[in-house]
């Protein structure tokens, strides 16, 4: 497989995840709640803190924009560089 289609769809994966943490950070929530559900007790009660919420949507915005800024070099690369 080519590097460039595999650093495209990295790429692509990057921005879809990272729009999905920007725009439903709970669905990250109740993610790590499952996964810590599976080796604790009483993780189901846990509550996430607002600003780990913020968290989270901040890494998302970050995510997409390094996705984003990945596929514009991609498009502007010399292709006699590879």
């Amino acid at each position: 497989m080519n590097c460039n289609k595999c650093r495209s769809i990295g790429a692509l994966w990057a921005i879809g995840q990272g729009l999905t943490s920007a725009l439903a950070p709970q669905l990250s929530v109740v993610f790590i709640r499952k996964m810590i559900g599976k080796n604790f007790e009483n993780a189901g009660e846990l509550e996430a803190k607002p600003e780990y919420v913020r968290q989270i949507r901040a890494l998302g915005i970050g995510l997409a924009a390094a996705g984003i800024a990945t596929l514009a070099m991609e498009r502007v690369a010399d292709p006699d560089e590879n």
